[in-house]
């Protein structure tokens, strides 16, 4: 893959060992939250799981926008369940965008790795503990789920809503060869300084955002691992995905394609 082939030796920081979990190693998993107030408790559920399972040190942050279903209401009940060691919840008053939640997470994370993910069961946290074998194997800067490479899939789904997807990939893929074979996920582990530096670079808003995270990683020859995963559509609530999205989409690829 050409993102795992690209120099190594360009991002400004101190790498560790391959194949090694620091014991100072922590993971911030940011997880920002609109109307999610039946999906919360099961992914933090799955998530203390996993975490807990493997024996790697975490932290939780819940970035809830303004929620009118009470989303902020359930991640309360959480922290004080878990613990505020382990569950922070930094609301916002209201949508603001992905971008800017991932940095308002950011700034009260501890830990040196981020994950970002959907908190409404798209994505499983069974999953968090392969990326974290994958960055370590190849000392990756980044490491993104995929559902287009090896086991990896898609559930839930229509047969039209799977065309699209495919189509939009493949017509990414096309124009702006970014060296990895998902570009709009959105499960992924970065180094912290990694994504601190991405996200000053991007200028995209929704789903175009995760596009360009990749696209600049690229351009910064940061290197990114893959790990297969299944990305189930939501049980709970309505997906964001919607007429306008999908314009954006357009908008934001032929923007890359000129700009990059």
């Amino acid at each position: 893959m050409a993102a795992e082939e690209a120099s190594r030796s360009s991002p400004r920081f101190r790498r560790e060992p391959k194949g090694r979990v620091s014991r100072q190693d922590k993971y911030s998993v940011l997880l920002p939250t609109y109307n999610e107030r039946e999906n919360l408790p099961f992914i933090v559920w799955l998530l203390v799981k996993s975490f807990s399972e493997s024996g790697f040190n975490y932290e939780i942050i819940i970035i809830d926008d303004g929620s009118p279903d009470g989303t902020r209401d359930v991640a309360e009940q959480l922290e004080k369940i878990y613990g505020s060691d382990r569950i922070l919840l930094r609301p916002r008053e209201k949508k603001l965008g992905l971008g800017t939640a991932y940095i308002h997470g950011m700034k009260h994370a501890t830990g040196n790795y981020i994950i970002i993910m959907d908190a409404d069961l798209s994505h499983h946290p069974k999953f968090i503990p392969e990326f974290i074998r994958k960055q370590k194997e190849g000392n990756f800067d980044i490491v993104s789920g995929t559902r287009y490479k090896g086991n990896g899939g898609v559930y839930g789904w229509d047969l039209k809503r799977k065309i699209i997807s495919r189509v939009a990939n493949f017509i990414t893929q096309i124009l702006l060869r970014p060296g990895a074979s998902d570009l709009t996920g959105s499960f992924r582990l970065y180094r912290k300084e990694v994504l601190q530096k991405l996200i000053g670079k991007c200028i995209s808003k929704g789903y175009v955002f995760q596009m360009e995270m990749i696209v600049r990683a690229r351009q910064l020859n940061y290197t990114i691992g893959e790990v297969p995963i299944s990305f189930v559509d939501r049980v709970y609530g309505e997906s964001k995905l919607g007429g306008n999205e999908i314009v954006s989409f357009l908008k934001g690829l032929l923007t890359l394609f000129a700009t990059t």
